[in-house]
């Protein structure tokens, strides 16, 4: 089993944020940046699901922040396999542009599942894993706390409002968004991450044209 997880970049929010002079966005100039949280629980989601079933999990993410950090903390955690799509993103990326650039390197790649956090911290948009799957012209289901994968097929639990928890049954390849997995995020220790460091890669691919995808 193939299972991407798209990673993203976001503020630490332990830190003190500050606007810029435009007054529309943060000071990103001295900002620190982690995993967001969500995508924690997606990689762990993944990496049960492969020592479940096998295969092999690679985690996906634009060239922002220090994502590098990221990309070796989640190869520590289990990933197989890391990769950067660098291009210009130095003033940030809406989801429909992620989206596009996402779909575009995912093309390229053989998956049965994409695993993506329900959403991003800093904007709370939750819309990249519908925009995703639209793009790549497969199943979606968001706010998903467990994964079951039986051959072709995947049982997920779909958390409704009100702790109403539905089960549904969709075909592979999906794309899934991540409330929360079976576990909490397994931790890397430093010394493992730095260990990785030296003799990991990180693989890069260009960035496509964020405005065309298909969606």
């Amino acid at each position: 089993m193939n299972i991407i997880v798209p990673i993203k970049q976001v503020p630490d929010l332990v830190e003190d944020l500050e606007i810029d002079a435009s007054g529309k966005a943060l000071d990103r100039d001295w900002l620190k940046f982690k995993m967001n949280e969500f995508d924690e629980h997606a990689l762990e989601e993944a990496l049960l699901l492969k020592e479940e079933h096998g295969g092999q999990v690679t985690v996906l993410a634009l060239d922002t922040g220090n994502v590098d950090d990221s990309l070796y903390t989640a190869l520590a955690k289990g990933a197989d396999r890391a990769v950067k799509i660098v291009g210009d993103f130095e003033q940030g990326v809406s989801s429909r542009q992620a989206t596009n650039i996402l779909a575009q390197a995912l093309r390229g790649m053989e998956y049965d599942l994409v695993l993506t956090g329900v959403q991003a911290v800093d904007d709370l948009d939750g819309q990249l894993g519908p925009l995703l799957a639209a793009a790549l012209g497969v199943p979606s289901v968001s706010v998903v706390a467990g994964v079951q994968v039986n051959g072709r097929t995947a049982t997920v639990k779909k958390e409704f409002a009100g702790g109403l928890v539905a089960e549904l049954e969709v075909d592979l390849p999906a794309v899934l968004g991540i409330q929360a997995a079976k576990q909490p995020p397994r931790y890397a220790p430093v010394s493992r991450v730095r260990q990785v460091m030296k003799t990991a890669s990180i693989e890069e691919i260009e960035a496509g044209d964020p405005g065309t995808a298909g969606i």
